[in-house]
């Protein structure tokens, strides 16, 4: 097998390696996957920097998420040819992973690899986002930041499903109309200091991964005893709450990290929750897709200001 590596923490251009490995015999209840595709997540990049919430044991091969057709098995559950997703980090920027079956969610047939690739994180996210605080009544609003990124996007259709509106705030006015198509009832410019919720309209949740002014904009926005979930940190600044927030509104301040549910949830939610997320018509933008062995062009492309979805590797 193949699969990217590093030996120690740094920047991703400069540690990682692409290394020939040999695949152990297979344990009791273990699936190898020949990996099928993997995103780019910036939350990989984070973990090679070293700066992520947890710090792998070296070397490591990067890769939270990815999908993959399974080629042998121990287990009763899956055989040569299934498809899964990997739930729990096991390197996937490999050409095949080795993992415990009860790590991996059979995947129905039909589903495209690359949106497979994409399940496990940010639809998750979003569905844990909406329903995971209080489900809401329907008809109800919620509001948030980076309104174009992946996340955002999948909460704006998995909103309209579950009859809740969208206030979806973004930073350059030409993504309004693509927004609209998704099906957000309103677009506005994050700094956008004329954006206003009042009466009916007023936001239950709010969903921030930016931090900074933004985050407190959602605040702001909020009906009193709203609740706003920090899940991200792109701004890379702390959030500052008024006291008057707190006191007179009685916000709800939370924090999401979907790894966590991941952990702590149940084998049947993960089989709901991921099986209503397998089937339900979500379809995340694919800026391109790179060969393993091409990994810097991957690399690249993730921090370019042209990049247009998601950054995947294939075989």
């Amino acid at each position: 097998m193949q699969a990217l590596r590093f030996h120690q923490f740094g920047k991703p251009l400069e540690v990682l390696r692409l290394e020939e490995l040999e695949l152990p015999p297979l344990k009791q209840n273990e699936v190898c996957l020949k990996m099928l595709a993997a995103p780019v997540n910036p939350a990989d990049l984070n973990l090679i920097e070293g700066t992520y919430g947890v710090k792998p044991p070296l070397p490591s091969t990067p890769g939270i998420e990815g999908c993959g057709e399974v080629v042998e098995s121990t287990s009763p559950d899956f055989a040569p040819g299934d498809r899964a997703i990997i739930l729990r980090r096991a390197g996937s920027w490999a050409s095949h992973v080795q993992i415990d079956a009860a790590s991996l969610f059979k995947l129905p047939s039909g589903l495209d690899p690359a949106q497979a690739a994409m399940l496990k994180v940010n639809p998750a996210t979003a569905w844990r986002l909406l329903t995971g605080f209080g489900m809401p009544e329907k008809e109800s609003w919620v509001v948030q930041n980076a309104a174009n990124s992946a996340v955002g996007r999948c909460v704006i259709v998995l909103a309209k499903q579950l009859g809740l509106h969208t206030i979806n705030l973004v930073r350059r006015a030409e993504l309004v109309g693509e927004l609209e198509a998704l099906g957000a009832d309103v677009v506005a410019l994050d700094d956008d200091v004329a954006v206003a919720a009042h009466g009916d309209k007023a936001p239950v949740l709010a969903f921030n991964c930016v931090g900074g002014e933004s985050a407190l904009r959602l605040m702001n926005l909020l009906a009193p005893g709203g609740t706003h979930i920090t899940f991200g940190a792109m701004a890379r600044r702390p959030l500052n709450v008024p006291n008057g927030l707190l006191i007179f509104k009685n916000l709800n301040l939370r924090g999401l990290w979907i790894t966590k549910w991941i952990e702590a949830a149940s084998s049947e939610e993960i089989r709901e929750v991921y099986g209503r997320l397998a089937t339900s018509g979500l379809h995340m933008p694919v800026d391109r897709l790179v060969p393993l062995a091409n990994y810097p062009e991957a690399l690249e492309a993730l921090a370019s200001p042209e990049r247009n979805g998601k950054v995947l590797l294939v075989p």
